[in-house]
């Protein structure tokens, strides 16, 4: 992560240790790889860590039934009012859906969140239906873990620290097969790295 400014309108991802990723692409439009990723999505979807919710609202033009989850109080301030249908909880605590919903969507980092992705992966697959998806967005191979506490900023907002860590694309299959999942596909567009991973078959 790279130090950033920090403007009073800005969406950054502040770690406890004072580093800064620059988040306004997380409420820009989507880019070629987003929709990339929502094109393998297949309905309903549970988006995990929704923030300001632009993958949530992108999956309802789309006709897919979504539902974005976030603990960040201002980012689903933002999400609300652009469409999107979200609850202020905790993936790890009670959804509806439980074991029907057709993709988890992890995107923007958001297989770290908790700090054990292994985990949010068993987690997520106890929500999906039988063969269903989980469409998550890792960092280039080879980048260090580095377990962390880190908390969303939305127009100054603070929203509440969260443990959170980092998956690169060469480690996401042994954690992967640790909860049931499987590597069904892999990819990268414009510098960005992604995987679907299958619940329930091989």
């Amino acid at each position: 992560m790279s130090p950033v400014g920090a403007s009073a309108g800005a969406t950054l991802l502040r770690t406890d240790g004072g580093d800064v990723t620059d988040g306004d692409r997380w409420v820009a439009p989507l880019e070629r790889a987003d929709e990339q990723a929502l094109d393998r999505c297949r309905g309903p979807v549970l988006d995990v860590g929704c923030g300001p919710g632009r993958h949530t609202v992108a999956l309802g033009h789309r006709g897919l039934l979504a539902l974005g989850v976030d603990i960040t109080p201002a980012a689903l301030a933002w999400a609300v009012p652009r469409g999107a249908m979200v609850l202020h909880r905790s993936v790890f605590d009670r959804l509806p859906g439980t074991g029907r919903w057709g993709t988890v969507l992890l995107l923007d980092g958001n297989l770290g969140i908790g700090g054990d992705p292994r985990a949010l992966l068993t987690r997520s697959a106890e929500l999906l239906a039988p063969h269903g998806l989980v469409v998550a967005e890792l960092d280039p191979p080879g980048t260090p873990t580095a377990p962390t506490t880190a908390r969303l900023e939305v127009a100054g907002a603070p929203g509440p620290w969260f443990a959170w860590d980092r998956v690169p694309a060469d480690a996401v299959a042994p954690l992967a097969e640790a909860a049931g999942l499987t590597v069904r596909e892999s990819w990268r567009t414009d510098g960005r790295w992604f995987a679907v991973l299958r619940r329930g078959a091989r």
